[in-house]
C-alpha cells in the first residue's frame, strides 16, 4: 500500500491485548521514516484477521461491512496526503493523524508559541534575558530542522520524545568556531526555557498534556569560586599603565565589596544612593534580574570608588555612577587581570558577587539572612550555597592545621 518511498498505510490488530479472543483495529501511518497508530475504535475477532489483506477474511456481513469501512478509511487517508502534498507545505504524520481525527491542533505551530511568548514577554523579561531565550529558541528550531526536516512543526509533536530528542541534540552539538561545547548545565538551562515556553502553551489550553510531567532535570552541583582575602588584595594593589584594565579592576572591586553584579552595577546613578537608617550612605536599587529591591551599607572601600570616578571623564556625559564597558569584553580583560595577579582561577565578573557573599561578609561572621538580604535573593536556600562553600573552607583550612600541629 505505498504511494511512495517516503509514505506508507498499514492497518493491523493489537492481538497481545485481545479479550474474549477480539482486538482493537489501528492504522499506521508511516511519513519519511515517521509512524504514528491512530485507533478506528473498531474490534475483530483475531481469528477472522487476514495479516496479509490487511482486512477481515470472512464473508458474512459484518465482515463485508467491516471492509468497506475500511477501505473508506484507506481512501481518506490518502486524500488527507494528497492535499498535503497539493498545498507544497511541510507535514508530519502527526498532521496526518490530526487531520483524519478532525483534531483542530494544526492551527498552532512551535514557530507560533514562539512569536507568542516573546510578545507576551518582552515587557516583563530583561533584554539580556530575552536575549537569552532568543539563543535557546534558536537552538530548539536548528533541532526541529535536524530531527524533522522542517522549519516548523504542530504543537502536537511536543511530547516526551521530543524533550528527550532536544536534550541529545544539545548534548552532541558541534559549536562553531571559536564556541565552546554545551555543557551538562547549560542544557539544562535551554531546557528550561523550553519547559517555561511549554507550560505556556498547556496553560492556553494549546496543547492538551505536559510533556514535562516525566522529565527530570539533570543539574551537576558545582561550587560556586570565590577569591581569597589574599587573591583580592593582590587585584586591589595591582597597578597598570593600561587604563582599561583598571577600569576593570575597578569595577570588580566596587563589586566585590558591595555584592552588585555588573548588570545592576551600571544601573546605578545618584539617586540610587540614600541615607540608610545608621546615618550613613547605603546603595538601594532593584536586580534586573529578578525586580527583587536590595539594599546595601557602602563600605569604606566601594565608597572610594564611587569618589574616584565622580568627574571622570567616562561618566562625566552620563548620570552614571561607575563606567560601563561591553560585558563580553569585561571578562576577557579579567582573564588579563588574572594572570597578572597570578590567580589561576577562571576569573568572571560574577566571582566577584560569590567573594562577596563568602570572603567579605559569611567568613567575617555576617549572618546568613542579612547576606541573602544584601544580595537581593528571594530564596534563603540561595545564600545557602555559600554558606556550604565557606563551612568546606573551615574544614580545609582546620585539617590543614591539624597536619601542622598533630
Amino acid at each position: 500500500m505505498r504511494t511512495s518511498s517516503t509514505f506508507s498505510i498499514l492497518f493491523w490488530v493489537y492481538g497481545k491485548r485481545a479479550v474474549n479472543n477480539k482486538a482493537n483495529i489501528y492504522i499506521r501511518v508511516t511519513l519519511n521514516g515517521k509512524r504514528v497508530n491512530i485507533s478506528l475504535k473498531k474490534k475483530i475477532n483475531i481469528s477472522t484477521w487476514d495479516e496479509k489483506l490487511q482486512r477481515a477474511s470472512g464473508t458474512d456481513k459484518e465482515s463485508r461491512i467491516l471492509n468497506l469501512y475500511l477501505n473508506e478509511v484507506q481512501s481518506k487517508v490518502y486524500r488527507i496526503y494528497e492535499d498535503f502534498k497539493r498545498d507544497e507545505v511541510p507535514f508530519t504524520s502527526q498532521m496526518v493523524k490530526a487531520k483524519f481525527l478532525g483534531e483542530d491542533k494544526t492551527r498552532f505551530s512551535f514557530q507560533n508559541l514562539v512569536d507568542y511568548y516573546n510578545e507576551k514577554m518582552q515587557h516583563k523579561l530583561h533584554r539580556n534575558t530575552m536575549g537569552q531565550y532568543k539563543t535557546s529558541q534558536r537552538y530548539m528550531m536548528e533541532y526541529i530542522l535536524k530531527e524533522y526536516k522542517l522549519t516548523d512543526i504542530p504543537l502536537f509533536n511536543l511530547e516526551y520524545g521530543f524533550i528527550v530528542g532536544f536534550e541529545d541534540f544539545l548534548r552532541s552539538y558541534v559549536p562553531k568556531s571559536g564556541q565552546s561545547k554545551i555543557g551538562n548545565n547549560t542544557a539544562m538551562k535551554h531546557i528550561k526555557r523550553l519547559r517555561r515556553m511549554v507550560t505556556l502553551a498547556y496553560r492556553m489550553k494549546w496543547i492538551e498534556r505536559d510533556p514535562f510531567v516525566n522529565f527530570k532535570m539533570k543539574i551537576e552541583k558545582k561550587e560556586r569560586g570565590f577569591l581569597t582575602d589574599f587573591e583580592l588584595l593582590s587585584i586591589e594593589d595591582l597597578s597598570s599603565s593600561i587604563e582599561r584594565l583598571m577600569v576593570v579592576k575597578d569595577l570588580f572591586v566596587f563589586s566585590c565589596y558591595t555584592g552588585i553584579s555588573y548588570v545592576d552595577i551600571v544601573q546605578l546613578n545618584e539617586d540610587n544612593i540614600v541615607m540608610g537608617i545608621d546615618g550613613s550612605p547605603w546603595i538601594m536599587a532593584e536586580r534586573v534580574k529578578t525586580g527583587a529591591p536590595f539594599k546595601i551599607p557602602l563600605l569604606p572601600k566601594a565608597a572610594i570608588l564611587i569618589d574616584k570616578y565622580k568627574d571622570h571623564y567616562r561618566t562625566n556625559d552620563t548620570s552614571n555612577l561607575l563606567p560601563k564597558l561591553s560585558n563580553q569584553k569585561l571578562n576577557s580583560y579579567l582573564k588579563e587581570i588574572a594572570d597578572l595577579c597570578g590567580i589561576k582561577k577562571n576569573l568572571t565578573f560574577h566571582m566577584a558577587r560569590h567573594t562577596f557573599a563568602t570572603t567579605v561578609t559569611l567568613s567575617n561572621g555576617v549572618p546568613i539572612e542579612t547576606v541573602s538580604k544584601l544580595l537581593g535573593h528571594t530564596k534563603l536556600s540561595t545564600t545557602q550555597i555559600y554558606a556550604r562553600v565557606v563551612e568546606r573552607k573551615v574544614s580545609d583550612d582546620m585539617a590543614l592545621l591539624k597536619s601542622k600541629i598533630g
